[in-house]
């Protein structure tokens, strides 16, 4: 069994674009478990795996504790059948959830375009008054 390459912290955050604060905050939340040697960390290629799960989960506005439960159920035993089931329901949920939002932030959109098409004509009509009383 050849030996796998470990990373560094450093190596881990230039790879993933995070910071070592987000890196220890992952581990003090129980989602990566680096390896120490001394005061080092050491990132196996599993570290790496679940943090490219973590970092896509917070894209994806999952919570931290919804992706930990994820990652907790990769050792089931089921080949991952529990784990892709209870992604594809949190994932449905999100996704219904943010298409709500965009429903919302498009009339909110909407209403300032009107409000704002609002105020340059009323700006427009006080400026040709001003003018004219001139």
């Amino acid at each position: 069994m050849t030996e796998e390459r470990q990373m560094t912290i450093r190596e881990m955050c230039d790879s993933f674009d995070v910071t070592p604060r987000t890196l220890r905050f992952y581990e003090s939340k129980e989602l990566l478990f680096p390896e120490r040697d001394g005061q080092k960390r050491l990132y196996s290629k599993r570290d790496r795996a679940r943090l490219k799960l973590i970092l896509r989960g917070k894209r994806f506005g999952f919570s931290l504790e919804q992706i930990r439960q994820l990652l907790d159920l990769y050792h089931i035993g089921d080949q991952q059948h529990t784990q892709l089931q209870r992604t594809y329901d949190i994932a449905c949920d999100r996704l219904a959830d943010m298409e709500r939002q965009r429903e919302e932030l498009d009339q909110a959109i909407d209403e300032l375009k009107e409000q704002l098409a609002w105020g340059a004509q009323v700006i427009t009509n006080m400026t040709e008054t001003q003018k004219a009383a001139k």
